[in-house]
């Protein structure tokens, strides 16, 4: 062979190999970075359907307008699913525990959250098996390794540090364990609403901090809603006539203000971190105080519901009645957001100001 053809032999896989990387770079472009979530049955898209647990999604009427039921604890998609869509992913963020999450689909995020699960680990124990927020980063441990044994540790690291990862955790501390009827007068009387909220916040710091040790850089850490105002609370509370239940209110924004300061502080001490506080609670509760000015019809009523004034008391099921026109609700059930509502909650999250997200919103952060 002559030195000719050796040279465009060379040529071609030189070639070759540069349009490999070439593609690796618009596959890991930051407009359309992957998309790693954390969090709870908010955005749970279907890991629990694969536990036992009490707290699943996987039946009807849930999912009417999503072409039937997935696992997700809505009509409709979860506040990721559409923050996925407007950022331009190629489909939805799938879950951990299905069997279809492997190999290159991994690349492109991975869904770990899990209804009933919290920031403690012992929280969500009434529903039996849940994924509390230390097993979620085990999972994404995993992930981790699979990512480096695919593409090898230099592009897994870049990948990563490009990627999007959100934190919805929080409420079911309050909702599913310290406010859990069955044990919280037990449990209030031992633990002061001070220490309780100390003691997730401490939890919180190392967990968050072991997310940026295993390769997170964007993270986005969303707090907690106003949970005295679900239709649930609102039953459990009938005292406080049409208002949203105040003690809920108060310690979640006690929270609230402790996770800001937490941020912030990570953000300083994290070389390279960019946290991103999210405040959910402002934005649902304008919502819920504005219902109409956003064209619902309800701000406190389930739109699937049993029993109870608020439609609060049972979960929704295959024996619920459900409302004619889902997006005139702000809530689907009991305890979540309509897919009308998480489609607002989303829009602010992305395009936001300071008042809503901070120091940046979802789209700037993608873009850095």
């Amino acid at each position: 062979m002559s030195d000719f053809s050796n040279r465009q032999i060379i040529i071609r896989i030189v070639f070759q190999i540069v349009t490999v990387k070439l593609l690796l770079k618009i596959c890991f472009a930051k407009d359309v970075p992957a998309n790693f979530v954390f969090g709870d049955s908010l955005v749970d898209v279907g890991n629990n359907n694969y536990i036992a647990s009490l707290s699943k999604a996987n039946f009807v009427p849930n999912g009417i307008d999503f072409g039937g039921p997935t696992g997700r604890f809505t009509n409709g998609r979860t506040i990721v699913d559409i923050i996925g869509q407007e950022l331009g992913l190629p489909g939805f963020t799938p879950p951990y525990l299905a069997p279809t999450t492997r190999g290159p689909v991994v690349l492109q995020g991975v869904n770990y959250a899990s209804g009933g699960g919290g920031i403690l680990n012992h929280t969500g124990k009434i529903f039996g098996g849940r994924i509390n927020f230390d097993a979620q980063l085990d999972n994404f441990e995993n992930t981790r390794q699979d990512i480096i044994s695919s593409i090898g540790a230099p592009a897994a690291l870049e990948m990563l540090q490009s990627a999007l990862f959100s934190v919805t955790m929080g409420s079911n501390d309050f909702i599913n364990n310290y406010f859990t009827p069955v044990v919280s007068a037990e449990e209030q009387k031992l633990v002061s609403p001070e220490v309780f909220v100390a003691s997730m916040i401490g939890r919180f710091r190392l967990q968050l901090t072991r997310l940026y040790s295993l390769g997170a850089r964007k993270i986005i850490v969303v707090n907690v809603g106003p949970i005295g105002c679900i239709p649930y609370e609102r039953d459990l509370n009938p005292t406080e006539g049409d208002s949203c239940a105040s003690r809920p209110n108060q310690l979640a924004q006690r929270f609230n203000t402790e996770l800001r300061s937490l941020i912030e502080a990570l953000s300083t001490s994290l070389k390279g971190s960019n946290f991103v506080y999210a405040d959910v609670y402002r934005i649902v509760d304008n919502i819920i105080q504005n219902y109409r000015s956003y064209g619902f019809e309800s701000g406190s009523f389930a739109c699937c519901y049993i029993a109870g004034s608020f439609g609060g008391l049972i979960p929704c099921g295959p024996s619920s009645k459900v409302c004619p026109d889902r997006s005139k609700y702000v809530f689907w059930d009991p305890y979540h957001p309509s897919d009308a509502a998480n489609v607002i909650i989303a829009k602010h999250l992305l395009d936001g100001d300071s008042n809503d997200i901070s120091p940046m919103n979802i789209r700037q952060l993608a873009n850095i």
